[in-house]
Formats: structure tokens, sequence, C-alpha cells
């Protein structure tokens, strides 16, 4: 297999990965749990904490639906680097948020989304060939 194809696929493999989790993670929170029960498993800790009720739910709506979308737009491979940048946002969101709340977090889960959305935004756009993006723009 040419060494440029071994790439291309690493980033269809990584992207795929990455939007999946994201896909599943960001429905959970609009459809199954929904965006008022996100609120409520924080809300006691988060009024300790003096959060303004309407941060949470400011909050909860953005990291829920960007990653519901942005994980989908990741799959697909369509504004990918734009869906990277604002799921980066959205770790760093959960990330401030989480250590708002609680100063010593367990990060198992917050840690490997970051490093994925790093790497991805790191490799070359050589790579980024089986996407919508590279489909539609060439």
């Amino acid at each position: 297999m040419e060494e440029s194809l071994k790439y291309q696929f690493l980033e269809l493999i990584i992207r795929l990965f990455c939007g999946i989790i994201f896909v599943f993670q960001g429905f959970d929170k609009l459809f199954v749990v929904k965006v008022k029960g996100v609120v409520q498993l924080f809300q006691n800790n988060a009024r300790q904490k003096k959060v303004p009720e309407f941060l949470q739910y400011s909050m909860a709506y953005y990291t829920s639906s960007i990653e519901f979308f942005g994980g989908i737009l990741l799959i697909l491979g369509l504004f990918k680097n734009t869906v990277l940048v604002l799921l980066g946002f959205d770790v760093i969101m959960v990330a401030v948020a989480f250590s708002v709340l609680e100063p010593v977090w367990d990060m198992r889960h917050v840690f490997p989304r970051l490093l994925i959305v790093s790497v991805l935004l790191v490799m070359p756009e050589e790579w980024s060939r089986f996407t919508l993006d590279y489909f539609l723009i060439k």
C-alpha cells in the first residue's frame, strides 16, 4: 500500500472514531437524558458554587448540540477544521465546568477527546482525502 494512502486511511479512522464518540455523547444528552437532565445532574453542586442557571443551560445546550451535530459533520468530513475547533472549545468548556464544580475530577473521558481532536487538527490537509470537503472543493 502506498505510504500516502496509509496516512489517508489513518486520518479517516481517527476522524470516524472521534465523530462516533461525539455523536453518541451528544445524542444521549439531547435525546435520552435531555439538556434539562444534564443540568439537573450538576445543579446542586452548581448552585453551591453560585453558577447562574442561564449559564448552566447555555453550556449544556452548546456542548450537547456541538457534540451531536459536530460529530455527524466530522464523520462526513464536512467543515472538518471548523468542527474540530468547535469541538476543541467544547472540551475546554467541559474541563472548565468540571473544574469549577469539583477541582479534582476524573479526566478519563475528557482527556482522550482532547488528544484526538488535537491530533486531527495538526494532521496535514493532504491526509484528509476521504472527506466531503475534499470532494466538494476538488
